[in-house]
């Protein structure tokens, strides 16, 4: 039995508490794209977990892989596996040797590239975290990357550094026209100012990565953490255990389904759990898969939001009163998140792209108590209405939201519901999720009222089915 959690919208989705929920059902849990740039929030008995790595379900003891389709950060890997160690866990991670690592010029080189688009007024920075997750994918698709198994073989690691390397530089010197030693200073100098130890010279210099990196390397061997991943979860697959599968970020920043060029670059939609796992696509695709959804809309960075609340000072204060009540600040980087209604357009994009067998809708409870209440269910575009997302960001920038006015519900007892179950829901609640589930043609297998995995109402567990 395979279980896949896709995210449906922009990220941010709560894919996390759901992962959390249905992993302590999992014997192994994966994540199968993406790296460091994505947070997923896990509340257990009013306890709160930020992660951004590591897999959800360590926090209930499940293992957890980093498979080959993720871009791993040593560095955020082991803080994050040491810290759930001092509170008391004890993750059980391990990571694919096919996994290409994200090294410290990579995340420099991200933060450059960001800054020279600002700086030439086009508006095409993404508003990338800075992880250098783009530039890792970059180095996997054009053949010279670093992976897992080269640190665990010191000769190959500077080979590949030694070869690399330099080629970094050159790109900061000769195609961003950066004076490298000067701007190297000027960076450690603001590192060092703000409490940030990296130095730009460093990143960029054989000796000093080959020795960081080697020791990364003899840790991950030493505590047994790198594995053959396919072969690994055919051989789990075949003794019967629960394989679920975490997708990172949300389908409409999938790099081949979302919205171009504002979009992460990996493939969040369940596609990329079969290659970004190496378990067969037929074995992935006679699970079940489970789209996640917010019971409204937010996203972190540019991009188009057709039914983003940032008109009057009515709409501006509602979007703010919302952000606050969901929390909606990123996980890996605090920034306050954009607001708008559920749009159905992308719900459908999502589920036709991904095939979900069910969905679960999280944040219902921050909803609760407003004046009015509105869905997308179609766009209006150039005088025609369509009712799924354009296929370029250009068009769907200029697609106009057409509403529909649902009724609304007042405030409740998040854990009394969830103890009662989804008959205990304000009616109001009910028939908007049972709207949205007729709109996109699929169940609603669980409604997320509260943060903590004890305030999901659950109508179908996935691997009872």
């Amino acid at each position: 039995m395979t279980l896949t959690i896709v995210g449906s919208q922009l990220g941010d989705e709560g894919k996390g508490a759901l992962v959390d929920r249905w992993g302590g059902d999992a014997d192994v849990v994966v994540r199968y794209q993406g790296g460091d740039n994505a947070g997923h929030t896990v509340v257990e008995g009013g306890t709160e977990y930020k992660l951004s790595l590591v897999p959800s379900g360590a926090v209930r003891g499940t293992v957890g892989i980093l498979g080959n389709g993720c871009v791993v950060n040593p560095r955020t890997l082991f803080t994050e596996i040491d810290d759930l160690r001092e509170r008391g866990l004890d993750p059980d991670v391990r990571i694919a040797r096919r996994a290409h690592v994200i090294l410290p010029y990579h995340r420099e080189l991200d933060g450059i590239e960001e800054e020279v688009k600002a700086d030439d007024d086009a508006g095409d920075e993404v508003g990338t975290t800075g992880r250098g997750i783009g530039p890792t994918y970059e180095d996997k698709a054009g053949r010279r990357g670093i992976r897992v198994a080269d640190l665990l073989a010191p000769d190959v690691l500077r080979e590949k550094l030694e070869y690399v390397v330099p080629q970094k530089r050159a790109l900061v010197e000769d195609v961003y026209g950066l004076d490298f030693d000067s701007e190297a200073k000027r960076a450690s100098d603001s590192r060092t100012q703000s409490g940030d130890g990296d130095d730009r010279a460093e990143a960029f210099d054989v000796d000093a990565l080959h020795e960081e990196f080697t020791a990364i390397g003899e840790r991950l061997a030493d505590e047994g953490m790198t594995v053959n991943c396919s072969d690994y979860l055919h051989r789990r697959h075949e003794a019967g255990d629960r394989i679920l599968f975490e997708g990172a970020q949300g389908t409409h920043i999938d790099v081949d389904h979302g919205n171009y060029p504002f979009v992460t670059s990996s493939n969040p939609t369940a596609g990329g759990a079969a290659v970004g796992s190496g378990l067969g696509v037929t074995t992935v695709g006679d699970g079940e898969v489970v789209g996640i959804v917010k019971a409204y809309l937010s996203r972190v960075g540019s991009g188009p939001l057709p039914t983003e609340l940032d008109g009057d000072a009515d709409e501006e204060a509602l979007a703010d009163d919302i952000r606050e009540k969901g929390g909606e600040f990123g996980t890996v980087t605090g920034r306050p998140r954009r607001i708008g209604w559920l749009d159905l357009p992308m719900l459908r994009h999502a589920a036709r792209v991904s095939g979900f067998t069910g969905v679960a809708v999280n944040h219902v409870d921050v909803l609760a108590g407003l004046d009015e209440l509105k869905v997308c269910t179609t766009y209006e575009l150039d005088g025609e209405e369509i009712d799924t997302v354009p296929t370029t960001t250009e068009r769907w920038e200029r697609c106009e939201p057409v509403f529909e006015t649902l009724d609304t519900w007042n405030e409740f007892d998040s854990t009394a519901v969830a103890e009662d179950g989804y008959d205990a829901l304000p009616e109001g609640a009910r028939e908007y999720l049972e709207f949205v589930a007729d709109e996109i043609d699929t169940p609603v297998y669980a409604v997320g009222v509260g943060p903590d995995r004890e305030e999901t109402v659950e109508l179908t567990n996935p691997f009872d089915e």
